[in-house]
């Protein structure tokens, strides 16, 4: 099947959703470098990092929480509510004053984002189900968050000089709504409520899933590296053009901007490139780009040596980002998939809540040299982690044994559950104790209920 997954009009309007509401939090990413150094001066992007650990603080922590009641909650409520929430927070930005001000906005900020996002992306792969299809949706969702890089502050640098940064706080308020009445104009699709388990259980099964596969511990290798550049670029960006180079607001901006560059290039390669080449060769490759770009740093360039060194973080980001649902996908049953989505977004953005305070410390106590050594280093330690940590080889199936075991769980009669019932049990899916015989058998693994742990042999 060629057909775009645009012609999907429910993916239409979520990806317009996306586009709209990620544009906004461009010029929002701007304008709060400007604030902080309007409040902090030099010492911007210590505040910046401080700011930016609070908002994955607000990831980290959250996402779990809201991925173990998405299955219970209308998906289109939700979406809805938790935009209108997020431009309420963020039009109070322009009236703060003070740096704690700045901090406690954007945790509540980062709160309602830190639900809105996995259930949105778990979302795309219930509508999109061709697999070339869903390629193309990523790469589409890949080139959205180019935007944000690209076209936000390029468009942040021209608005700047004609109005106040504040009012980028407002562009962003209004793009939320929009983003709101967009999902609130489609019908979302309904998933299976997780019956048979308990609150706590669903919060920590796809932190489960996630650390157990293989593939999985190598893309949060790769994750770290993402961050680690990226906390490098954005936190003290506005710092090395301002300081260091000596330029303007709009410099701060075309700076942050190539990186987006970079990225949208990588994005529009990716659905032929990943039709070629495996996930992994592509990931890896874009870990090995990103280190040496910001090693590369050290040599402290001009403006145009760091936008070249911007472009090339971009571009292998994208290449590390761009195919991390299929990988989610290819390692968690559907009614897990929010789960695995929420634990993705966590446990990714814990790496930047590490990243960001480093990065923004090392360049005001020890020098912008320093922090791109040793942002560079972490990058490049994490690209060898992840080749260590993903197989090289990967089988569709694995043959593997199973001890006898009883537990109890929702399911269906399948192969797996070929048990008697004494008719209590109710209509299926149902969740009672059962009886598993010992098995040694081969098919496409997931760690579940049934497969706890990953086949030491693959490792």
């Amino acid at each position: 099947m060629n057909a775009s997954p645009l012609q999907d009009r429910r993916f239409r309007h979520l990806f317009a959703a996306q586009v709209i509401s990620l544009f906004g939090t461009g010029l929002t990413t701007v304008a709060l470098a400007l604030l902080a150094y309007q409040i902090a001066g030099g010492r911007a992007g210590e505040v910046l990092g401080i700011a930016l650990a609070l908002k994955m603080a607000a990831y980290v922590f959250v996402a779990p929480l809201i991925g173990s009641y998405a299955q219970q909650l209308p998906r289109r409520a939700l979406l809805v509510s938790l935009d209108l929430l997020r431009a309420a927070a963020v039009l109070a930005l322009p009236f703060i004053n003070a740096v704690w001000q700045i901090y406690c906005l954007v945790f509540l900020l980062n709160l309602f984002s830190a639900g809105f996002t996995p259930v949105f992306q778990a979302t795309i792969p219930d509508i999109i189900r061709d697999r070339q299809q869903y390629d193309r949706a990523l790469s589409l969702s890949r080139l959205a968050y180019d935007l944000e890089n690209l076209l936000s502050p390029a468009i942040a640098a021209m608005l700047i000089a004609v109005m106040i940064f504040d009012a980028l706080f407002v562009l962003n308020a209004i793009a939320f709504v929009a983003s709101a009445l967009l999902v609130v104009s489609v019908v979302l699709p309904g998933q299976l409520p997780d019956r048979g388990s308990t609150f706590w259980h669903r919060a920590v099964k796809g932190m489960k899933i996630y650390v157990r596969t293989p593939r999985l511990q190598g893309l949060l290798a790769l994750c770290l590296a993402v961050a680690a550049v990226g906390s490098m670029q954005i936190v003290n960006t506005v710092v090395y053009v301002r300081t260091y180079l000596g330029l303007d607001d709009t410099w701060v901006a075309i700076a942050l901007a190539a990186a987006g560059g970079g990225s949208m290039s990588a994005a529009l390669l990716m659905p032929r490139a990943l039709q070629k080449v495996p996930e992994r060769t592509l990931m890896l490759a874009g870990g090995g780009i990103m280190a040496a770009a910001v090693l590369l740093g050290t040599l402290q360039p001009d403006i145009a040596g760091l936008m070249i060194l911007w472009c090339l973080i971009g571009f292998g980001s994208s290449l590390v980002q761009t195919p991390v649902g299929r990988l989610l996908i290819r390692s968690c049953h559907e009614p897990d998939r929010p789960a695995v989505f929420a634990a993705q977004f966590s446990l990714s953005h814990a790496c930047w809540l590490v990243t960001y305070p480093l990065a923004g410390w090392s360049g005001a106590n020890l020098g912008l040299a320093a922090a791109f050594a040793i942002m560079g280093a972490i990058a490049l330690i994490s690209a060898l982690a992840a080749l260590t940590l993903w197989p090289a080889h990967e089988p569709d199936e694995l043959e593997h044994f199973h001890a006898s075991m009883d537990h109890r769980h929702l399911h269906c009669h399948d192969v797996y559950h070929p048990h008697e019932h004494a008719g209590w049990e109710g209509p299926e899916p149902h969740s009672h104790p059962h009886h598993h015989a010992a098995v040694k058998h081969r098919h496409r693994l997931v760690i579940d209920e049934h497969h706890p742990k990953w086949p030491k042999r693959e490792r």
